[in-house]
């Protein structure tokens, strides 16, 4: 804001304010009019008759005193001159913006604002920052968070903004352009992005470190949407017998390559995180490193709570999560299981079928729900998988235990697992002659996409078109020892 220098001189002389003549002349006077009556009340008190009349008047004309210095004093202020009288000139952008609106706050309405994420590139430069922060106040937008992200040759400065409502996105980039911001990417935010990073990347950790399953969804949740996806290790060294056609790994301490990151899982596979919107930041693959070197050291775990579950017959089971420990059990069911069973589960040859055990268990590539009976045999699995973007679920139940409400339950956990992962929605592969599984899909009460193809059945759910937590058949703040009742669902 730039001032008239002829103003500053009226009012300042010498960095000091400069005061009128006449004030100074009439608080002098008055001063030796106190002083003279003052002198007159104490001789005639002391040597007159009339003393206490004298002492009267003295009073009165005391009080007419301060009154009259009270009412000079509102007559003429001594505050600073208000902000209309300092002839400031708008700022040197104002004729580009157009005339300024006024702030529904001067006016005392509650001012309705709008939570933004922003990045933007600027100069490495003194300075630089500065004009960011200057040109996002003239448009009323206040910072609430920043993170700066060191580069080569610049610096990526991330923001949450809460802006006036009546301001777009558009205009926010067009003012961050006009102050130097390049590459600028905005987006909507909400009240989950005001937890500071710090706080949100040791949650992340405390998940992580919990359950191995989470660190997809952590890393997810750190890079904000992205595709991740990962490279068995045994899958690196075969691809199509040749071994210039195997993918490129992540060697050392993994790869950032733009929108890429490549990073050595826990097993020795190749963790691979793609985000085309918006390259990655040297800072943000430091995080993401640490997060999964933080999985390896903690090694294969699940949490090992259970529920207990009352069949209608009364037979007692348990639900429980399972992981690679149990492989063996696994493979005695499906040794358990019919052919058309396992082919309905598997689509493919029925003696394949133990192979896929190891990665299905495994809580890297996503959850695995086991089912107990008694004697601690294993009679059903719901899977909950992690694919790229999406997630996919699948069951299989013992051919014994079927219709008895088994895979509507499993199916229910999973889809709550996934509503609590933050995902938008799950799919099942099936084949369409499959009634009992589109029967468990059907029970869910979601809405539902079917797809058909060749007598594939994919059957997906959309979990982000209705709060699925009052109609999903499981609810974790159920009691534990819940009986399953009759649904009408069939497994496989």
């Amino acid at each position: 804001m730039r001032t008239d220098l002829s103003d500053v001189t009226r009012r300042t002389k010498h960095g000091r304010p400069v005061h009128h003549w006449r004030r100074d002349v009439v608080e002098l006077a008055a001063l030796f009019t106190a002083v003279a009556v003052a002198d007159v009340v104490a001789n005639m008190v002391g040597h007159g008759p009339d003393g206490p009349v004298l002492l009267v008047m003295s009073a009165v004309a005391l009080l007419a005193t301060v009154g009259f210095h009270t009412w000079w004093a509102r007559r003429h202020n001594h505050a600073p001159p208000a902000a209309h009288d300092t002839g400031a000139r708008p700022p040197a952008d104002a004729e580009q913006t157009g005339p300024a609106t006024p702030s529904p706050a001067a006016h005392g309405a509650p001012r309705t604002t709008t939570l933004w994420r922003m990045r933007t590139t600027v100069r490495d430069e003194p300075g630089s920052l500065a004009a960011l922060c200057v040109v996002l106040a003239e448009r009323g937008v206040d910072i609430l968070s920043l993170q700066a992200h060191p580069l080569a040759d610049g610096t990526v400065d991330e923001f949450l903004l809460r802006a006036p409502a009546e301001l777009s996105g558009t205009d926010i980039t067009r003012s961050i352009a006009r102050a130097g911001g390049t590459g600028t990417w905005i987006e909507r935010a909400d009240a989950h992005d005001l937890v500071d990073a710090p706080t949100r990347i040791l949650g992340l950790a405390t998940r992580t470190a919990l359950d191995a399953a989470e660190l997809p969804l952590a890393l997810r949740h750190l890079l904000g949407r992205c595709t991740i996806r990962s490279l068995p290790a045994a899958a690196r060294s075969v691809a199509r017998g040749d071994e210039a056609a195997a993918p490129e790994g992540a060697p050392g301490d993994g790869v950032l390559d733009g929108t890429v990151l490549r990073l050595n899982g826990p097993e020795g596979e190749v963790i691979t995180v793609e985000r085309p919107y918006l390259p990655f930041t040297p800072t943000e693959f430091a995080r993401a490193r640490a997060l999964v070197e933080l999985d390896t050291r903690l090694g294969p775990r699940i949490p090992r709570s259970q529920d207990v579950l009352t069949l209608p017959e009364g037979n007692s089971i348990t639900v429980r999560r399972a992981d690679t420990a149990d492989v063996e059990s696994a493979k005695a069911m499906h040794e358990r299981c019919s052919p058309r069973t396992l082919d309905l589960r598997y689509h493919g040859p029925v003696r394949d079928a133990d192979r896929y055990l190891h990665h299905l268990l495994s809580p890297r590539f996503g959850r695995t729900l086991a089912v107990r009976t008694a004697s601690g045999r294993i009679v059903g699995l719901g899977h909950l998988l992690w694919d790229g973007d999406e997630t996919e679920v699948a069951l299989l139940v013992e051919d014994d235990w079927q219709r008895r409400g088994i895979g509507g339950q499993l199916l229910g956990r999973l889809v709550t697992m996934a509503v609590e992962a933050g995902c938008e929605s799950v799919y099942a592969v099936t084949q369409a002659s499959n009634t009992g599984m589109v029967a468990a899909m059907r029970g869910l009460g979601l809405p539902l996409d079917y797809q058909i193809e060749e007598g594939t059945l994919v059957i997906t759910a959309r979990l982000d078109a209705t709060p699925v937590s009052s109609r999903l058949p499981y609810d974790s703040t159920r009691h534990r020892d819940d009986r399953v009742g009759h649904r009408g669902q069939a497994e496989r």
